[in-house]
């Protein structure tokens, strides 16, 4: 199909097209105030809302980067019960992730809604934090764990599926940016 574009009515496109009820709802949260605000003429609001995103996301993949590596063998000499005390810093990051990507959702949400990769994007943050919950009970709250084999063995891959489920949440973030077709509903974006 191709790219039609919003007349001012609001409710129909330039070549005759009458909104869906999904893109009349996405339409309505578009011009909601808070929509507004969010990627509006403030000079603090978006990027200030992508800042505490862009932190929470380093506090939550360094964090978990950092216990990832240990299991793996970086810093031996660091007792791996130490290193749940890191876990009110996940939880934090993680409450600001989620207020910050729910506005940032509600400033672009139809960007976000039709775009495959958003939908990577979370399921990769769903497993990533699913991880760190493992990793939490079966590695650090097991001190014998590391004693025996099989389990040492499982730790690694927990580890190494997390340092990956991060690094594939980050790079879907990224190019979240740059790979929309839609930037609105009826505004067509994307390079």
């Amino acid at each position: 199909m191709a790219p039609v574009w919003r007349q001012a009515s609001g409710d129909v496109y330039a070549r005759g097209h009458t909104m869906t009820p999904v893109e009349q709802a996405f339409d309505w949260l578009e011009h909601t105030d808070l929509s507004m605000w969010v990627r509006g003429d403030s000079m603090l609001a978006f990027p200030s809302i992508l800042t505490v995103h862009v932190l929470g996301t380093g506090f939550l993949a360094g964090t978990s980067s950092v216990i990832a590596l240990r299991i793996l063998g970086v810093a031996r000499q660091v007792p791996l019960g130490l290193l749940e005390k890191f876990y009110p810093i996940l939880w934090v990051a993680l409450a600001g992730n989620v207020v910050s990507g729910t506005l940032l959702l509600i400033g672009y949400p139809y960007k976000a809604f039709t775009n495959p990769l958003f939908y990577v994007k979370l399921t990769l943050i769903a497993l990533a934090i699913y991880l760190v919950v493992k990793i939490r009970n079966d590695v650090l709250r097991n001190p014998q764990g590391d004693r025996r084999r099989e389990l040492w063995k499982r730790a690694k891959i927990l580890a190494g599926l997390s340092l990956g489920s991060w690094m594939g949440t980050i790079a879907a973030g990224r190019f979240l940016a740059y790979t929309f077709t839609w930037l609105r509903v009826g505004i067509p974006g994307g390079f």
